[in-house]
Formats: structure tokens, sequence, C-alpha cells
């Protein structure tokens, strides 16, 4: 790549972009950088004009595209989990040897529940696999997909918010904060449903508010984690703590709206004190803890993902409960079925964005998002019973499910994303 700075790059294919589009992704987060980034082959070969509507401005200068650049993520640097599907589908784009220099592999996952003999393993060799999963720091992950975007053909508006956006005969009218209008005949929200873009065209949600809050942060543990990432299940809550580099974890710490509030105004002494009892020794002893960070937790579904000329993504399109780890993803899962169902359509001449071939890529997207929602809600529904009966015979259902090879297999396979 030419030792420019992505922003001078941005800056010089703002001043040649034309308002009409085939396709604009409003947001480029981790969902939309990632859409951007499968486009790559349908722009060289259709000479697509996709353009790239980010409300942040990009911070990455021409430093950052060297690729000896050293990268130290801070202590608090948050992570995401990533299943081997998804990291199937981030070497078919062409970025996961770069995203893998600072992935944290997940070679075993230990479930539990507080006061119960019960537990089961899920074992990366026993599958055959590296790992499980990844851990990667949402910043890096964001940096590798913004340097591939930088070399692309792109149109981008950044910083730019969309003020209106208005359905027209041949896809949506798009009116940015800069002034300009975008025409396109797809427009894809991925900007994680907190602009409001969902609620003006009159796209409902559904939202099954859990009644607990997530506690994030990052934790020092006092012997190597080994690639081993828990889930508990305790009367407060589930709670996960994921693998990172060197001796460190992220938790995730859920507790019933209300009672959250101690833990959080706690110092790190009771708090490292009041974890160690809800979990246990298991990841040995919490040493330090960084930034809390707390959210409400809901199970959220778009009621209509998909419009003519209008597909909506990542978590403008759902949101589930972290601990199960597989919000986004199902998105990346939903990322790739897009581009499929496009490539089709262009294969055949078909209008971008029509009705069908989105219709088609919904029904698709409906099915496998059913099976993650029973299978990650159903989890936390199940543990969050405290019911004395109910505690024994889940304990014993981890024990049996131990030691049944090809139920845990299956399991596994789903947690890796590489079952619908």
């Amino acid at each position: 790549m030419d030792d420019v700075s992505v922003s001078e790059n941005i800056a010089a294919k703002e001043a040649v972009s034309k308002d009409d589009v085939d396709i604009a992704i409003i947001g480029g987060g981790l969902v939309g950088a990632s859409l951007a980034c499968a486009l790559a082959p349908l722009i060289d070969r259709y000479r697509l004009r996709v353009a790239v509507i980010e409300a942040a401005p990009l911070s990455i200068s021409k430093a950052s595209t060297s690729h000896e650049l050293a990268y130290q993520p801070s202590f608090d640097a948050r992570a995401s989990a990533i299943a081997q599907g998804s990291r199937v589908h981030f070497e078919r784009l062409g970025v996961w040897t770069r995203m893998a220099e600072q992935a944290e592999s997940i070679r075993c996952i230990h479930v539990s529940q507080r006061g119960s003999w019960g537990a089961t393993r899920l074992e990366a060799d026993e599958l055959g696999v590296e790992a499980l999963g990844y851990v990667l720091p949402n910043a890096w992950m964001g940096r590798v997909l913004h340097q591939r975007l930088a070399e692309m053909a792109l149109e981008w508006h950044c910083p730019a918010k969309v003020d209106t956006i208005v359905p027209t005969a041949k896809g949506h009218r798009l009116t940015l904060s800069q002034g300009r209008t975008v025409e396109a005949r797809l427009t894809v929200l991925a900007d994680g449903g907190r602009s409001g873009l969902k609620e003006r065209l009159g796209i409902a949600s559904q939202a099954r508010p859990y009644g607990q809050q997530a506690i994030i942060a990052n934790l020092e543990v006092s012997r190597p984690h080994q690639g081993v990432a828990y889930e508990r299940f305790t009367s407060q809550g589930p709670m996960a703590l994921l693998p990172l580099s060197g001796n460190r974890m992220e938790l995730v710490w859920t507790h019933p709206q209300g009672a959250d509030e101690a833990i959080m105004n706690a110092g790190d002494g009771d708090f490292l004190a009041w974890l160690q009892q809800a979990f246990g020794d298991r990841a040995g002893r919490f040493r330090r803890v960084g930034q809390r960070h707390r959210y409400p937790l809901s199970l959220v579904t778009a009621e209509e993902p998909v419009r003519p000329g209008l597909a909506v993504l990542g978590n403008a399109a759902h949101a589930l409960h972290p601990v199960a780890g597989q919000g986004f993803n199902l998105a990346l899962r939903g990322v790739m079925d897009l581009v499929t169902v496009l490539a089709e359509s262009l294969a055949l001449n078909r209008t971008l964005g029509g009705l069908d071939a989105l219709s088609a890529f919904e029904a698709r997207r409906a099915r496998d998002r059913r099976n993650v929602i029973r299978f990650s809600d159903g989890l936390i529904r199940l543990f969050g019973i405290d019911q004395p009966l109910l505690a024994h015979a889940r304990g014993a259902g981890l024990v049996g499910l131990n030691l049944a090879g090809p139920l845990r297999r299956t399991l596994a396979r789903r947690a890796m994303g590489l079952e619908r």
C-alpha cells in the first residue's frame, strides 16, 4: 500500500465520490467493516459503488499501516470471543493472519454451577481443532479491518451521521449531516441500533429484559489460564471468564437489576474478594481488576430485518445475552450470508436489494437466529431458576454431559459456530 494515511486516502475518495451508490453501509464498526471487506470481490468484479457512513472519526494514522508497528493493548481493552467458524470467515476475507497476531486461543470451555459438584469440559483436542475459539481485542480487530478497507475502492463519509432516510422507487435516499445526499440501491443498517434509524423507518423490535446488569472488567490472575474459558452459573446470574494475553482474563458478571450497585461502587479489594467467593479458585487468585463497565441485558430482535432495498445487521438486528458469547459470531454469519445472496443476484443480473433475494437471506438468518437464541437464552433461563431440586438436577446433567461424548461434541460444535 502507498505510504499515505488512511485519512488522506479517505479524503481523496470523498473528493471524487458521487451521490448514487449501489450499497450504502451505515456504520463502520466491526460488523459494517466486515461487510465492506466481504464485498471486495463483488466491488472488483461488478464495479460496485459502495459507501461507508461512520459517525465516529477514524483515528488510524499512516504509521499504523505498517505491518511491523508494535501494538500493546491497554489493560482495560475490551475484547470479543470469536468462534472457530468466525475465524474461517475472517480467513476468507484475507484478514485473519493479521488478526491472529493478537488472538488468544480458547482450548477448553469449562462449564459449572456454583454450589454443585457437576461440571463439564469442552476440549479442542477432542474436536481435532487448534482452538474452540479465540479472544481478540475489539480495537485490534477494528484496526485490521480498517487497514484492509483503506486499500479498497470505497466511498467514505466519515465522520458523518444520517439525518434522514427515505424509501424511494430505487432504494433509499440518505441525507447526511455533512449536507450531502446519497441515493443507494441497497442500504445496510449496521450502526448497532443506537442511531434511531430503525425507529424512524418504523421498524419495531421485540425486547425481553432479563432483569440483569452485566459488569465487564479485565482481571489479572495468579497463574496462567492455559487457554481455558469459564462459564459459571450462580444464583445471582451467570458469569464468564475469557482468556487474554499474559495472565489476564475478561470478566462478564451478571447481577439482578439493582443488586449490581454495591459491586460497581466497591473498592478493588472488596470487588475481588466478592468475585473470588462467587467464582472459586479454579482460575487461581484474582489479583487486580481494571475499569468496570455495566449495561442492562435484554434479548432484542428486530421484527422486520429486511425490506426492499434495506437489510439490518448486527446489534441493530439482534442483541443477545453476552455470557454465551454468540452475538458477534451470529452477526458475522449474517454478513457472509448477505454477501452470498448479493453475489447470486448480481450473477443473475437481478435487482440489487430486491425483496425476493433479501427475503431468502432473512429466512436463512431467521433459522440461525432461532437456533442461537434457543441455545444461549435457554442456558440462561435454565440455570437462572433458583430452586434446590432443580439445581441438583442441573449438576447431575452437567456430569452426564461430561460423560456423554457425542452430546458434548455437538454442544462444542454449536459453540464454535460450525453448526446452525
